[in-house]
Parts: C-alpha cells; structure tokens; sequence
C-alpha cells in the first residue's frame, strides 16, 4: 500500500492546506464578477436573454471541455494542467475587462469555461491524489468549504469595487487567479505528486469504462446530477424567483440564499468527518432525502419563516451530499492512479444537471405552477437514492485499506 504525503500530526497535509488557499482565492475572484456581470452585459445595450447567455456560456464551456480537460489530467499531470487553467481563465477575465463589443464579451467569457475545467478536474485529481484515504471526506469539506466562504466573500467585494467602474472586478479576479497559480506553483512540487515509496512503473490511468463497472462510480454520477440540478441549479436559479413571486420584495431573495449557504457552511465542519467514521454511502443517501425534503415544498410555501427555513434545509442537504460523494469517486480511483477522465465524467454529471435544471423547471413553473416546479425538483434527487442503495460502501476500513 502506497503511503500518501505526510500531514501535520492528525490535520492536513500543507500540500492540502495550499490547494485551499488556492481554492479561497478563485472562489472570492469568481465572486468579484458574479455581481456585475448582468450589468456589464447590458452595457452593451443588450436585453435580460442577452445577458442570461453571458451567465450561461461560462458553464456550458465547462461541460462542453471537461471530456477533454481529463484526457490532459492524464496525459500531462495534475499540477500543469491546474496551473494552465488558473492562466487561461485569468487571462479570459483580464481580456473581458478591456471587451468592446457583446460578442468579444460572450467569447472571452466562454473561454474562462475552457480554463474553468482545466483547473476543476485537475483539482479534484490532485486532492485524490494527496487525501490519505482515511480523510477523503474531511478533505472534501475542507475543500467545499474553502470555495464555499470565499464565495460568499466575493460578491460582497465585487458590489463595492463595482463603484470604481464595471469592468475592475474583472481584472481584481484575474490578479486573484494569477496569486493562486503562483502559490501552487511554488509550494506544490511536481515530486511530493507521487508517494514516496512507489516502486516500479505507475499504474496505468483508470478508465471511465473501468469506474463504470464500479457501482458506487455510477452511484455518485446520479447523484452529482441531482446535487447539481437541486443545489447548484433550481436553488441559485429558481429559488430567488419563487422568493420575490411570494413576497415581492428582492431582499427576500438574497436572505434565503445567503440562509441556504449559512446552512451548507455549517453542515461541512462536522459532515466530512462522519463521512469518514460512520461511510460515504449513508451520508449521500441522508443527504438526498434532506435535499428532497426541503426543495419539494417549497414551491407551496407562502410564509416567509417556513420559506427562509426550507433554504437552511436545503443548505444541509447540499452540506451532507458533496463530502460523501466526492470521497466514494476518490476511493474508487485510488491514490495510486490518474483518473482524469473519470473525474471529470463525475463534474459533468454535476455541470449537467445545474444546467438543465433551471431550465426544466422554469418550463414547469411557467406551465403549471411553482409548486409542481420544485416538487419535480424533490422528485430527481429522490431518484438518485436507488443507485445509492444498490451501491458498495467504499470507507476504507482497517481490515481492508483503501488504495
């Protein structure tokens, strides 16, 4: 068994530790220009739908290059595809503070996707790659957590230099990019990649068809669907619809969301170490019922109270699912291989369901009413808990270590 870099006593490892900062960093840029990118598409005289697909081309290029930022993950390492992504999505966002025309905004925007995946997948490969398989999920937390504070820091900074001019949050996010890129370029020695007592030829990359085999693989494919669709999608998409639709007041709306994220926050300092002691496969299982739970009556909800206390729910459901999840995809590849191809398959599932998500369900609401919305919002991360069920528990035990 290969041995993983070594930590500081029972924390983590600085190498881990580096690969945080580095992840609150690009949180808190991403959050620089979440604010005022609508603004700054309509700047160019441009209607809401306009400026919607500005939002949109920066995900969509991310689902379109995953495929091919894992087949890099695997051809060329972790660390150099990592530190070229951070680049590209800086130089992307430096290029779109200087846009003259909605066009060059659309496309240079869309390009920071194709960075945006670069360092995502190579991120998640490098944390399976560093994570002692006993801490896989507290990794995870600590990971989600990092992004998660950093993002609720940003837009608060992005609002206040967007006195300064529209187009300044753009370049702060690409000096912000460029601190990260040096940091892991620095501190993360291509060397302290690989353990120290490997022997031998490495083991050949995981293939997807391999993982697929592996139903705990296919498991958190359906729920990272879910999870994207219902966290990252209907509730940042959807939810501040329904909030100012009820109570027609925006404020509403910035409350519940900050409420829901207040609630994920919380739930990742204690989820990642249950993920650890008691399995992954009971907290994702938990986690989807949470998420079911608290999106399903939304859409009938019309006090406030409950309203703001269905967002906390659904925090806690996100809070639950990813560290259980990401930790089941790290012990099926193992810290002994690449799995670029694998891994970045899994943010797929997760890009593809934040997408579709919001589309879906508006369609619904549109035709038929915000309750039956988010009812079908429940009804998909209800679906994902079958493959859950059927699926292994991967938590390395002492009698049988991970790889």
């Amino acid at each position: 068994m290969s041995r993983s870099p070594r930590a500081d006593g029972p924390g983590l490892s600085a190498e881990i530790r580096v690969l945080l900062v580095a992840a609150f960093l690009i949180a808190v840029g991403f959050g620089l220009v979440s604010p005022v990118l609508p603004a700054y598409a309509r700047s160019f005289d441009v209607g809401v739908a306009a400026a919607s697909v500005v939002v949109s081309a920066f995900a969509f290029f991310r689902l379109v290059f995953a495929p091919a930022g894992g087949a890099l993950v695997q051809r060329l390492g972790e660390r150099p595809v990592y530190l070229v992504g951070l680049l590209v999505v800086a130089a992307s966002s430096l290029a779109t503070a200087f846009a003259q025309s909605y066009v060059q905004l659309l496309v240079l925007r869309g390009l920071g996707g194709i960075g945006s995946t670069m360092f995502t997948v190579s991120a998640m490969a490098l944390l399976v790659r560093l994570a002692p398989p006993d801490m896989r999920g507290r990794v995870s937390s600590a990971y989600a957590s990092s992004f998660l504070i950093g993002g609720m820091i940003g837009p608060v900074l992005g609002g206040a230099l967007a006195g300064f001019g529209l187009r300044t949050p753009f370049v702060v996010y690409a000096v912000a990019l460029v601190l990260a890129a040096a940091l892991v370029g620095v501190r993360l020695g291509g060397a302290r990649l690989r353990p120290a007592d490997a022997a031998g030829p490495a083991a050949p990359p995981m293939r997807l068809g391999e993982a697929l085999g592996h139903r705990t693989y296919v498991a958190a494919l359906g729920s990272g669907f879910a999870n994207g669709w219902c966290n990252f999608g209907v509730r940042v998409a959807v939810l501040p619809q329904l909030a100012v639709a009820i109570h027609d007041d925006t404020w509403v709306a910035g409350v519940a969301l900050a409420l829901a994220a207040a609630g994920t926050a919380l739930t990742l300092q204690v989820s990642g170490r249950v993920a650890d002691t008691v399995g992954r496969r009971p907290l994702v299982v938990v986690g989807l019922l949470v998420t079911a739970a608290s999106l399903g009556p939304l859409g009938l909800s019309h006090s406030l109270v409950v309203l703001l206390a269905l967002s906390v729910l659904s925090g806690v459901g996100a809070g639950l699912v990813n560290p259980g999840q990401q930790a089941s995809v790290a012990d099926v590849v193992g810290s002994g291989r690449s799995g670029g191809t694998v891994l970045s398959t899994f943010q797929m599932s997760q890009d593809a369901g934040a997408i579709l998500g919001p589309v879906l369900v508006g369609l619904v609401a549109d035709a038929v009413g915000f309750g039956w919305a988010f009812a079908t919002t429940a009804l998909v991360s209800l679906l994902a808990i079958p493959l859950w069920l059927r699926a292994p528990e991967t938590r390395p035990t002492a009698s049988a270590p991970a790889a």
